[in-house]
């Protein structure tokens, strides 16, 4: 029988050269996944301020008096950030906008659930009066600093119908 030699350290070195790939492949599944969870996030974040927007708009405001109408404020505290678990909110990192579709004469948002509008048949020359839905719309967006591979912004939209 012939003598095998033996191949000392052959192990090691393909372990050396394997073993950095398997955990860069590990740590970017992790990354990605972490990702993923933040996107997801910050869109239940920015759905639920936009749903809390809607139902605090103006008709609420007018039935439980002396209470007021939502303000961009209103939904940071009571809408953004206690669901924002695990996230930093300073002001840099977390932004928001809060915007009603509609202003009233003053120029002030409309948060009343509907407003009517003057529509004119083009066949007939007739004025109707349509009953139109007002929204609210809140957009979040969170600069998320993954450590490693940089910042990623990572930004939602949603848009609610007032119905209170």
């Amino acid at each position: 029988m012939l003598r095998r030699q033996r191949r000392t350290g052959a192990i090691l070195v393909e372990s050396a050269m394997i073993y950095p790939v398997v955990f860069l492949v590990v740590l970017g599944i992790i990354m990605l996944g972490m990702a993923v969870f933040r996107y997801q996030q910050v869109c239940h974040i920015a759905r639920e301020a936009s749903r809390w927007a809607s139902v605090h708009g103006g008709q609420y405001a007018k039935e439980q008096s002396p209470l007021t109408a939502a303000t961009p404020t209103d939904v940071y505290d009571n809408a953004i950030v206690p669901q924002a678990a695990g996230m930093q909110l300073a002001s840099n990192v977390l932004t928001y906008s809060v915007t009603w579709s509609r202003t009233d004469a003053s120029g002030n948002p409309d948060k009343m659930p509907t407003y009517s509008t003057t529509v004119t048949d083009p066949s007939t020359g007739e004025i109707k009066v349509i009953s139109r839905n007002n929204t609210v719309t809140v957009t979040v967006t969170y600069t998320w600093n993954t450590g490693l591979f940089g910042t990623i912004p990572v930004s939602s939209t949603a848009v609610m119908p007032i119905n209170y």
